[in-house]
């Protein structure tokens, strides 16, 4: 008999679970989105794993280099740590658009080693952003996909060319959305 594979989410990481800075490149400004640590507990409560897969380009544009990234995804962790929630990984693409690579979103590169790594199917996660680029990603691995109204998604979520799954205010109400969505 199989051993079934662990669930997870995979979860931008500006606009979804930190506020949108813009090139963010001071962990001092790193702040969370009020709701996200209740939605992430939640989801970690269900069981699920929690993965963050994020495009930071301001390396390559030469914004910030990969030392400052890391001080900030460890503040983000600390903030997380403080309530409760701990993240599986994170997973991040230092790519320009431009240089066509296979890990920057929508591109399913860094999904594909996240769940290479982690142990799980990339089609059974719940895929929870709030630009296009995320719900591409998720649509590309035939996964489920949340559009959150926080960072972009309010722009995003009336757009006919953004067709996710669900829209959602935040990662809350994802989380519920979710809980009725699992096996019981």
């Amino acid at each position: 008999m199989g051993m079934t594979q662990r669930q997870f989410a995979v979860l931008d990481r500006d606009g979804t679970i930190i506020v949108e800075r813009g090139y963010l490149s001071n962990p001092e400004l790193v702040e969370l989105i009020p709701g996200a640590t209740d939605g992430l507990r939640r989801l970690k409560g269900m069981g699920l794993g929690l993965v963050v897969i994020t495009n930071q380009s301001g390396i390559g544009r030469g914004f910030f280099d990969q030392a400052i990234l890391e001080s900030i995804h460890q503040r983000m962790e600390e903030l997380l740590a403080s309530e409760g929630v701990h993240l599986d990984g994170i997973y991040f693409c230092p790519h320009l658009p431009e240089e066509n690579c296979q890990c920057r979103k929508p591109k399913p590169g860094l999904l594909e080693k996240a769940a290479q790594e982690l142990g799980f199917d990339p089609g059974a996660t719940f895929v929870i952003g709030d630009k296009p680029c995320d719900i591409e990603l998720g649509q590309r691995v035939g996964a489920t996909t949340f559009l959150v109204r926080t960072g972009y998604g309010a722009r995003f979520g009336t757009d006919p060319m953004v067709i996710p799954n669900y829209i959602v205010d935040g990662l809350g109400e994802a989380a519920q959305v979710i809980g009725h969505l699992l096996p019981v």
